[in-house]
Parts: structure tokens; C-alpha cells; sequence
């Protein structure tokens, strides 16, 4: 059975850091791109970060703020999330898609239940 279960949301005040992490079971977790998604109230969800393999890509909004980072002896993936600010709040979601490669229509991808983080002072 594969679960994503993510831990380390909350409150925070502007400017704080927070991390996030995933663990991960039921998949071969090294053969997967590991990604973050958030979704705010009343927007649609959003790709944060993604790590395939050690190469790493982020959404401008957080580019030079976030890192993401996995240990696929662990089957973890984190979110270092540092200088943050308001609109980061939102549900953030930890997703795997892979194998890597298959093709997009042929890949699997989970989720999991969301973590929510509130940056207010």
C-alpha cells in the first residue's frame, strides 16, 4: 500500500522558517521524481519544487527561499522552507510521479494527505 504521509506544517511569522517532510512506502521510492504542491484557499494547486534524482527545480515565487531535498536510503523528501512570507500560505502536498522512465500516460502518482502552513504575524 503506498502512503505519503507529510509532517512539520504551521504557524509561523514572516521572515521564520519552517520544514517540511515526507515519508514515503510502498513504491520504489529512489525511481520516483519526488515533488511539493500547494494549493491557498480559492487557488488552484500549485508546483513548489521537484527532485529527480538530485537535480532540483523550483517555482520562481521560491526560487532562492525553498530547498527540496530527498535520502532514498530513508525514502524521505524535505522542504526547507526559510524567509517566509504570507503568501506562502496554503496546503502543501508531497507527490510522487514515476517511474521516471516511463512515459508521462504511463507513470503512477501519489499523494499525500497535505500539511498546512500559515505565515502570519
Amino acid at each position: 500500500q503506498v502512503q505519503l504521509v507529510e509532517s512539520g506544517g504551521g504557524l509561523v511569522q514572516p521572515g521564520g522558517s519552517l520544514r517540511l517532510s515526507c515519508a514515503a512506502s510502498g513504491f520504489t521510492f529512489s525511481t520516483y521524481a519526488m515533488n511539493w504542491y500547494r494549493q491557498a484557499p480559492g487557488k488552484e494547486r500549485e508546483l513548489v519544487a521537484t527532485i529527480i534524482s538530485e537535480s532540483t527545480n523550483y517555482a520562481d515565487s521560491v526560487k532562492g527561499r525553498f530547498t527540496i531535498s530527498r535520502d532514498n536510503a530513508k525514502n524521505t523528501v524535505t522542504l526547507q522552507m526559510n524567509s517566509l512570507k504570507p503568501e506562502d500560505t496554503a496546503v502543501y502536498y508531497c507527490n510522487a510521479d514515476g517511474p521516471t522512465w516511463l512515459s508521462y500516460s504511463s507513470r503512477r502518482r501519489y499523494w499525500g494527505q497535505g500539511t498546512q502552513v500559515t505565515v502570519s504575524s
